[in-house]
């Protein structure tokens, strides 16, 4: 089996993406940021399901360079996924030259002993993904959320492949833009064990204009989609039954 991983932001994208063929949700406020942390209401939501759920800790958008500030955010918003008892949180924490911070990312983990532990997307900024990983083992990380460092996962293959070969003890989960419709091509390449999307649509605009005017919606706002999220759950359990025949 591989396992689908969906990031949502919304009470509504969580039940869709639930009821809908996800096996593992990344719970995020502010997608289109690339995810910061979830609101506690929507993390007690979250526990509610019957499956597992990684809240996404980032206090902000933009880098992965935390004072100490934000680091004591994160330290709190670990005890707040905790308490809801989430099954674990996605991390990341960078040096300004892009390499991994080990000394930020080693509280992070402290403070999440016992969940489960996905590294974000912060490894592609990173110079040398393959000392980033042995960072990851080190420190006992069990995942690594990864585009190969491109915008999208099938442009970041050749990295990838290089990272999946070289992890010992770390998985290797592409993410950005993967489809039904590419997942096949990704699967040539990668030995998929994981695989992270959104599943997400368009949103259509508000019948209130005042909405978009105000700034109450982003005109690029998307929303899952249950059929896309199907989709590529069809598509990935062919993927598995292929495997196991083969």
């Amino acid at each position: 089996m591989i396992t689908l991983e969906i990031c949502v932001d919304d009470p509504a994208s969580l039940l869709n993406a639930a009821q809908n063929g996800a096996d593992r949700i990344e719970l995020c406020s502010a997608l289109s940021l690339g995810g910061l942390t979830p609101s506690a209401g929507l993390m007690q939501l979250a526990a509610t399901l019957p499956l597992p759920v990684m809240a996404m800790i980032r206090p902000r958008a933009g880098d992965f360079i935390w004072i100490q500030a934000e680091i004591d955010t994160q330290l709190a918003d670990i005890a707040t996924a905790r308490a809801h008892n989430l099954a674990g949180v996605v991390i990341g924490a960078s040096l300004p030259d892009g390499s991994l911070d080990a000394a930020t990312l080693t509280q992070l983990v402290a403070a999440a002993k016992g969940l489960d532990i996905t590294l974000h997307r912060a490894i592609d900024l990173t110079p040398d993904p393959v000392a980033a990983l042995r960072i990851c083992a080190g420190l006992g990380i069990s995942r690594v959320l990864s585009s190969g460092g491109a915008t999208t996962a099938h442009d970041g293959l050749q990295r990838l492949v290089a990272m999946q070969a070289a992890a010992t003890g770390v998985a290797i989960m592409p993410g950005g833009g993967i489809t039904a419709a590419n997942v096949t091509e990704i699967n040539r390449h990668l030995h998929l064990t994981d695989v992270h999307a959104s599943g997400s649509a368009p949103a259509s605009p508000h019948d209130d204009p005042r909405i978009a005017a105000f700034g109450f919606q982003h005109a690029q706002a998307r929303v899952t989609d249950a059929g896309h999220i199907r989709a590529l759950r069809t598509a990935l359990d062919q993927l598995a039954g292929a495997a196991t025949r083969g």
